[in-house]
């Protein structure tokens, strides 16, 4: 099956005139339908569509077959069912994160839109969530009777939001000053005592506090948890919200209780895949991806309803981010993804750790021609860890970093190996200054809050409060 997805991939041109075609000939077949009957077309079709699908595709008859917009690679062999692009743990060699063994559907697609939009560039379509209930169905019928539910209309423009007093981030975005943010991971307690107490580490030092989510599929305390903890103690969290665990009426409702809590910034993630934490047999939901989940949360905010349309009596009020990746295949695709998250909702961007300053720039002149920066504050991860061979495991074994050889013999040579990352991280950040586009730095790293903050004072970027106990 595999071998067949990549021969239609690699003709996805001939295959799209061949749809075109087909296309033509539709009011005869309507014609044809209405004479026949819903049903008893149904009935035919199906087997028909799902026996040639599958062997030409692989295809998993969702009922909204989205082929033509995705170069003919059906996105639902896809290891998180991601409808909307890349995941950010692609593997170097371009293998899927779930499935080693087996190139990214999305990079397949990539190069299936290449051919058929024939070097022009390609336009950043948003494809609507999955809706299980047509399941098994045929798109054939669909398409005859001139249904499109594959693909959303284009989004209408949103109404303006109620005046609102911003929140301490949104402000800080709105300052044009250079941001930063720190990322803190929920603890493996019941306890928030230690959390405060890392999180307190970083007054006055950054704009806001990333809180984490199952990160790398593992279980802590919740994020809403977390993020209500820090409000309540008198700072700015990030609640993280991760596509993995939730279904979208789940997620909507924790949406709803953050903002509830006082919690205003959220960022949307798809989610690693379940296969990296310590409960490997834990079942992965990723009912929505990142992009539709953004759509989901600023539908709530903007039009006060829930996704199924729904009133609600009071939106949130939500300053709403997302991720990117330009660290990882398909490089210059990402940008396109990248568009889609912003077209979604995406006020802020943070990014994996950069190690890689080539890759960064290539990325950010490409984001500054479509004028993306000026859409949403792209903030840049960057960090360190205590030595080489720690850095290799991470770049080894955490989907989507990237870390250059030439980093890891500069930071194995040293003799002081924790100190010579620390400095990396403090160039890097230097030059992250200087890159048009960049609008701040996202410091991260697993419990490793004394350095980070102590990496944020030398930077030059934020001075130590005057009355900050060590």
């Amino acid at each position: 099956m595999m071998l067949m997805r990549r021969w239609s991939v690699r003709r996805a041109s001939a295959l799209a005139r061949v749809y075109r075609a087909v296309l033509a000939v539709m009011p005869v077949a309507r014609a044809g339908l209405r004479l026949v009957g819903r049903a008893p077309a149904e009935r035919l079709l199906a087997p028909i569509e799902r026996a040639a699908k599958a062997f030409l595709f692989d295809c998993r008859m969702c009922g909204q077959c989205v082929l033509s917009s995705t170069g003919m690679a059906c996105p639902m062999n896809c290891g998180k069912q991601m409808r909307n692009g890349p995941c950010g743990g692609v593997r170097p060699d371009g293998g899927c994160e779930v499935v080693p063994g087996m190139r990214c559907v999305w990079l397949e697609a990539t190069d299936g839109r290449r051919r058929i939009a024939y070097g022009q560039r390609l336009p950043a379509t948003r494809l609507a969530p999955l809706d299980h209930r047509r399941r098994g169905q045929s798109t054939w019928i669909q398409v005859i009777a001139a249904e499109t539910p594959q693909t959303p209309a284009p989004p209408a423009a949103r109404a303006p939001r109620p005046a609102h007093p911003a929140g301490a981030f949104e402000r800080a975005c709105a300052s044009g000053r250079f941001l930063v943010t720190v990322e803190v991971g929920p603890p493996d307690s019941a306890d928030p005592a230690a959390l405060l107490q890392r999180a307190a580490r970083f007054r006055g030092l950054v704009d806001a506090i990333n809180i984490t989510d199952g990160a790398g599929g593992n279980c802590h305390m919740s994020s809403v948890a977390a993020s209500a903890l820090l409000v309540a103690a008198g700072m700015t969290p990030i609640y993280q919200v991760t596509c993995r665990d939730r279904n979208r009426i789940a997620i909507q409702g924790d949406i709803l209780g953050a903002a509830a809590l006082g919690v205003r910034n959220i960022l949307c993630l798809t989610g690693d895949d379940v296969s990296r934490g310590d409960q490997p047999e834990a079942k992965p939901v990723f009912d929505l991806d990142a992009v539709s989940l953004l759509g989901t949360a600023c539908g709530m905010r903007d039009g006060g309803t829930f996704a199924s349309g729904r009133r609600l009596d009071t939106p949130p009020d939500l300053f709403v981010g997302a991720t990117a990746n330009p660290f990882v295949p398909p490089h210059r695709e990402r940008i396109i993804n990248l568009e889609k998250k912003i077209d979604a909702g995406a006020q802020f961007i943070q990014t994996q750790f950069c190690f890689d300053l080539d890759l960064l720039e290539d990325f950010m002149r490409e984001v500054c021609v479509r004028e993306l920066h000026r859409r949403a504050r792209i903030i840049v991860g960057v960090g360190t860890l205590g030595s080489a061979r720690a850095l290799q495991w991470m770049a080894a074994h955490v989907p989507g970093v990237h870390v250059p050889e030439a980093t890891l013999r500069r930071i194995a040579a040293a003799r002081d190996q924790k100190e010579e990352g620390r400095r990396v991280c403090l160039e890097t950040i230097r030059a992250l200054t200087q890159i048009d586009g960049v609008a701040g730095v996202h410091l991260m790293g697993h419990k490793n809050e004394d350095v980070l903050a102590d990496i944020i004072a030398a930077s030059g970027l934020r001075r130590r409060p005057a009355l900050q106990v060590h």
